[in-house]
């Protein structure tokens, strides 16, 4: 279902996981590559048996960024017409990421530069190998980290982005951490661990929250005060009032796992 095979698309007890698979160029972010995220993200956001959907990698590298081989003046990906201003495949790809209705986790086993800490901070909850280095190397080939600042500047305070980006510089994944570009940094060894511990604590949460949930730490930061407590108040009430709140709250007085959570051992 993927383009030329880019990425593996594979689905098993409730989680699709997207694997990039272009070790030999570092699964940097060609139109092939872009383009296999896109579909599936669209197959695992159609899929109702799919809870979590988790991006990996295979090879040493998570994502080099750019498709230096490639790259043009229009930037990484093709270039669209929206509103009368060019729109990247880059830019597509992480607004699809974060406005999954679904968590999206990043299960970074490699080296993860330029557009690949955009692909990175996009996901809702990211965990690194410890041996995985991060980097916005853009200024070292003359050109800048514009489209993946829009996920990643909201993550970050001033001044550990000015160093950042400013420096080119490659830190490690427990400096990634520290600042905010990624959930946390953990032993290689216990990566795949870590995030099936992650998973299904993500599984355990209704599906209609889960979505809500991303919302409001997406939306509400951006809002004022009182436009803030009257769109809160209303997704609070809708929810209140869902079947699946009513589901989650008579399991929790029967003490038995609500109907979307998935038995133990299942993922």
């Amino acid at each position: 279902m993927t383009d030329d095979e880019a990425v593996r698309y594979a689905v098993k007890d409730a989680v699709a996981t997207l694997t990039m698979d272009q070790p030999h160029n570092r699964n940097a972010l060609t139109p092939a590559l872009m383009a296999g995220l896109a579909q599936g993200l669209d197959a695992a956001l159609a899929d109702e048996s799919v809870g979590v959907i988790v991006l990996t990698n295979n090879g040493p590298a998570f994502c080099a960024g750019a498709d230096l081989s490639g790259a043009s003046a229009a930037g990484p990906g093709t270039a669209k017409r929206r509103g009368g201003a060019r729109r990247d495949g880059l830019a597509e790809l992480l607004a699809a990421i974060q406005d999954s209705t679904k968590p999206v986790v990043a299960r970074i086993a490699g080296h993860c530069m330029g557009g690949g800490v955009g692909l990175a901070a996009a996901c809702d909850l990211s965990l690194a190998g410890d041996a995985a280095k991060f980097g916005f190397t853009e200024v070292r080939v003359g050109v800048a980290p514009a489209i993946i600042s829009v996920v990643c500047l909201p993550k970050l305070r001033r001044a550990d982005a000015l160093e950042l980006f400013l420096s080119g510089e490659r830190i490690t994944a427990a400096r990634a951490a520290e600042v905010g570009l990624i959930t946390r940094a953990v032993p290689a060894a216990d990566l795949d661990a870590e995030v099936t511990v992650v998973v299904a604590r993500l599984l355990a949460g209704g599906p209609s929250a889960l979505a809500a949930a991303k919302r409001l730490v997406y939306t509400i930061p951006g809002m004022d005060r009182e436009a803030a407590f009257t769109r809160t108040t209303e997704v609070s009430q809708a929810l209140f009032a869902s079947a699946e709140a009513a589901e989650g709250m008579a399991a929790f007085r029967e003490k038995r796992l609500p109907s979307w959570a998935p038995p133990p051992g299942a993922s």
